[in-house]
């Protein structure tokens, strides 16, 4: 069984925390960002379940469709220079708070993400242990 975990992430730029603890998905904290879609912009709030896709708006994001998201604290784009493998939209990028970054698509339906560490061995080692997970010794 899949074992689901919550990440607490920041603005790459600001270092300012997007987490929502007042407006929960999953029964945790949600993840707050600024969404803009054509000349339409709004807030959205993403569930912080990593794996997880369920997400709040009061903006209609049509399927498929390219979102461009940004900081709700400095107004930054959070775009990266990365492309999605599956379908070549930009990727977006967050820090985690413990280490690491947590990386996603920005077209709505497109479900690649990860979780990419910088120094391996103690942001790697600390995100296993705050959230409980095993392991694999190679």
């Amino acid at each position: 069984m899949e074992q689901l975990f919550s990440l607490n992430v920041k603005c790459p730029y600001c270092e300012k925390s997007l987490m929502d603890p007042e407006n929960k998905i999953n029964d945790k904290p949600s993840i707050l960002l600024k969404i803009e879609i054509d000349d339409k912009s709004s807030f959205i709030r993403l569930s912080s379940i990593y794996g997880s896709y369920n997400h709040k708006s009061d903006l209609s994001i049509p399927e498929r469709v390219i979102a461009r998201f940004y900081c709700p604290h400095c107004d930054r784009q959070l775009v990266t220079k990365m492309e999605c493998e599956e379908c070549r939209a930009p990727m977006v990028s967050l820090n985690v708070i413990k280490g690491g970054k947590v990386i996603i698509c920005s077209r709505k339906g497109c479900k690649k993400h990860y979780i990419a560490f910088e120094e391996l061995s103690p942001s790697h080692k600390k995100f296993y242990s705050d959230n409980g997970l095993e392991q694999n010794q190679s």
